[in-house]
């Protein structure tokens, strides 16, 4: 989301002289670095999640899990765990009176397994108790008779492996064909990619409380990122109607994914439902590690033709995407993947064939710029590859084949957006690079391994590399994008009301400059968010930027018509004549001047309005169709040291160049960007989600690496192109996704031109990083 944050990463930026920030800014408003509204709460500890959520008479929860990857269900006995003092429900797949699947692409995903188990941490059963450590002992004496069988872990051989589940192991399919698939070009470069499973490790592990209502309903309180979609899935294995289920947000510790894994929601609500107590779940790490999306691991052949001046024929790419257990949005993610499998440059032949399958793997699902990262680090990897082969400069050879406004995507698509490539790739090619450590004992700890590696000095090399990366905004293939809100006035306060989350990414921040903006009244509030609202849609491809703060501008101005209309008949004028500035309201000629306040006069203004931007359509049979309603563009520079003895990597730089359309929060915007390129840092050398046939291997953060504080690199924001889409509402961007798709390429790309070495694998493993023998 373009220009809107409530978090920073823990890196520092280096002021960019084409980032103008204005000296004296206006007190609020759009272009204004308004503070969010819980920032105070949340740095004092105070503001409220759902693990801190009580009520009386409250019982816990814990769940059984499998401890197979794949393994057939014998029997299920709950008698000695429902015997133990303190339990009061047990409630196994025999106990959903609804729907027994569910899913937020697929309903494939059973509420607890049946039958058969299909990945590690499956839910067999969940209890109630009057207290955890009762819900967790009685939980591990449920008593489950498994028949173990062999996991299919590799997604290669899922095509010919027995199905994994009914509906089979494949999930989607695109035959990409676009131009002349017999075209060839001079020179030919091929290489393999494979990408790991990311995790999105939240702050804060799943948690919720469930509510049973006198209704025979029940009210869900917890950190979801959609709502109505939660709300549905849940009524419907529940077997109630949508009203009669209340899902209420609470405070979301950060989300770069889906956040919360539905399964946790649907066995609050059913032991509620069950025992007439509320019931309360804290999930542990191990638990949120095997049971939430990861990012797909994605398996990647391609082969790149051009002239022999370097200019781009074809490209043909084999893109194989696992999907663990059940489908969840890989159909979504492989269409992101297949369509951008070329890069952001003007390729006029493509070849491409996208697969998503099932597997026994940990379930993979949206994780920012799902699909969009898997190709960049492989196209990125193949224009170096193809430099090398001509004897080019690798930015050279990316500036002679850039995208612009006008040109195809392979889809047939017209880019009809913004597209500075160039301009992007221009401004981090002409940034001065970082100055080399000083020999000297004091600066060890800038080397690859920090002052306790054993590495020499003289084995360090340094390595600059280039990244350009895409994603699309909001949904594609034809997704229904629609939000509702509404703005409230009275006397000097406003409220808005809308279903959009907050997930970091800063909207209600954006709701409160929208409103300053258009009424002129400071002090704004955003209303928390439950499901009595209409729908707003999920939090993710910079949706709530354009379809919410779309339909709170509209609210807003229809309120400002009503505030205006009155004024503007008493004097004879049209409500354009008239203006608002810092609560003030006065007309074009100076005859009118009046505060907000004395207009309303003690009334309350109010309007609801909607956003839905244009459609698009699904890819057809040959992975053709205006499938995206925009594009967004980023440029990485990222310099590395590389001790090529022994295949430690330090970034010590990232520079970038981002295609923002419109700033709408400096500081938060800056925010989004550094978040983004960190967690971009921590897919290419750290984040790895490891498994032995099927089985999660050390599901802690002590196990799984994440970047921290002295991982992170000076990130310099040297160019935010502020070029507007005219179909997007303020004609923003969004912010955060796009530098961790092309993050993980920047780093590649220096990492390759300092140790020769292909690096075709993400994260980087250390034996990868090693020079080639004789390599100076």
């Amino acid at each position: 989301m373009s220009g809107t944050s409530d978090g920073a990463a823990a890196v520092t930026a280096t002021p960019a002289a084409g980032v103008q920030i204005p000296d004296e800014p206006p007190p609020h408003g759009l272009g204004v670095s308004l503070p969010s509204e819980d920032a105070s709460a949340k740095t004092e500890g105070t503001f409220p999640y759902a693990a801190d959520l009580w009520a009386e008479g409250l019982l816990w929860a814990a769940v059984l899990r499998s401890p197979h990857p794949r393994a057939r269900i014998l029997s299920i006995d709950t008698k000695h765990a429902v015997e133990m003092p303190g339990v009061r429900v047990i409630v196994t797949h025999e106990d959903v009176p609804g729907d027994a699947a569910h899913g937020r692409g697929t309903a494939d995903r059973p509420v607890f397994a049946k039958d058969e188990v299909r990945h590690h941490g499956e839910p067999i059963a969940a209890v109630a108790a009057d207290h955890p450590d009762t819900a967790r002992l009685a939980a591990a004496a449920i008593a489950v008779e498994y028949e173990v069988q062999e996991a299919v872990t590799d997604p290669q051989l899922a095509f010919e492996a027995e199905p994994l589940h009914p509906d089979g192991n494949l999930i989607r399919h695109i035959p990409l064909r676009f131009g002349d698939a017999d075209a060839v070009g001079e020179v030919m470069v091929e290489g393999l990619y494979r990408i790991g499973r990311q995790d999105p490790a939240p702050i804060g592990a799943e948690a919720g409380l469930a509510v049973p209502r006198p209704d025979g309903g029940v009210e869900i309180y917890t950190a979801s990122t959609d709502p109505h979609t939660d709300r549905d899935l849940a009524a419907a294995s529940f077997g109630l109607a949508p009203e009669q289920v209340k899902v209420v947000v609470t405070g979301v510790p950060g989300a770069t994914a889906d956040r919360e894994d539905p399964g946790v929601s649907l066995a609050l609500g059913l032991l509620a439902l069950r025992t007439g107590c509320p019931v309360k779940l804290a999930a542990t790490r191990e638990e949120s590690f095997l049971t939430h999306a990861h990012r797909h691991p994605t398996l990647l052949r391609y082969r790149h033709h051009a002239d022999a001046d370097g200019t781009l024929v074809k490209v043909e790419a084999q893109i194989l995407m696992d999907a663990g257990a059940y489908a969840d949005t890989s159909a979504d993610a492989l269409a992101a993947a297949v369509s951008f499998s070329c890069g952001p440059y003007v390729v006029p032949h493509a070849v491409v064939d996208g697969w998503a399958v099932r597997t026994n793997n940990p379930p993979s699902g949206h994780v920012r710029g799902e699909g969009a990262m898997q190709v960049c680090a492989a196209y990125e990897g193949q224009m170096d590859k193809l430099a090398a082969r001509l004897g080019m400069e690798p930015d050279e050879i990316r500036l002679r084949n850039v995208m612009a406004t006008g040109d195809l995507l392979p889809t047939g698509q017209t880019v009809t957006c913004p597209a500075p490539v160039a301009e992007l790739l221009h401004a981090v090619k002409e940034a001065p690079l970082p100055e080399l450590p000083k020999d000297a004992p004091e600066a060890e700890w800038l080397l690859p391994g920090g002052p306790e590696g054993a590495g020499e000095p003289g084995a360090v090399r340094r390595g600059v590399g280039y990244g350009l990366g895409m994603v699309h905004m909001l949904g594609a293939e034809g997704t229904d994008e629609v939000s509702t809100a509404t703005v409230k006035v009275s006397g000097s306060v406003a409220t808005v009301i809308c279903a959009a989350v907050e997930t970091g990414s800063g909207f209600s921040t954006l709701a409160r400059q929208i409103v300053q903006e258009t009424l002129g009244v400071e002090e704004v509030h955003v209303a928390p968010v439950d499901t009595d609202q209409p729908p707003a849609g999920p939090a993710c491809h910079g949706r709530h930027t354009w379809v919410s703060g779309g339909a709170v501008e509209r609210a807003a101005k229809m309120v400002r018509t009503q505030l205006l209309q009155p004024l503007a008949h008493k004097f004879g004028m049209s409500t354009e004549l008239l203006q608002i500035n810092d609560g003030k309201i006065t007309s074009y000629d100076g005859v009118l001047s009046t505060t907000v306040a004395e207009a309303l006069d003690g009334k309350e203004l109010w309007a609801t309005a909607q956003c839905r931007p244009h459609p698009s359509e699904p890819l057809d049979e040959s992975g053709q169709g205006d499938a995206f309603v925009g594009l967004a563009f980023c440029a990485i520079r990222c310099v590395a040291d590389v001790d090529i003895e022994l295949g430690t990597i330090r970034v010590v730089e990232m520079t970038v160049a981002q295609d923002v359309g419109r700033v709408l929060n400096p500081r938060q915007l800056r925010a989004r960007i550094e978040a983004g390129v960190t967690q971009g840092l921590g897919a290419a050398l750290m984040e790895n989600l490891r498994t032995a046939r099927g089985q999660v291997r050390h599901p802690d953060l002590t196990g799984y690496a994440l970047p921290t504080a002295l991982d992170a690199p000076d990130i310099r924001i040297v160019k935010l192109v502020e070029e507007r889409d005219v179909v997007a509402p303020f004609g923003a961007k969004p912010a955060s996704a796009v530098p961790v798709v092309t993050s993980p390429a920047a780093v590649a790309s220096a990492v390759r031109a300092a140790t020769g070495r292909p690096i075709g694998r993400l994260p980087i493993r250390p034996q990868a990083a090693v020079a080639q023998v004789g390599q100076s």
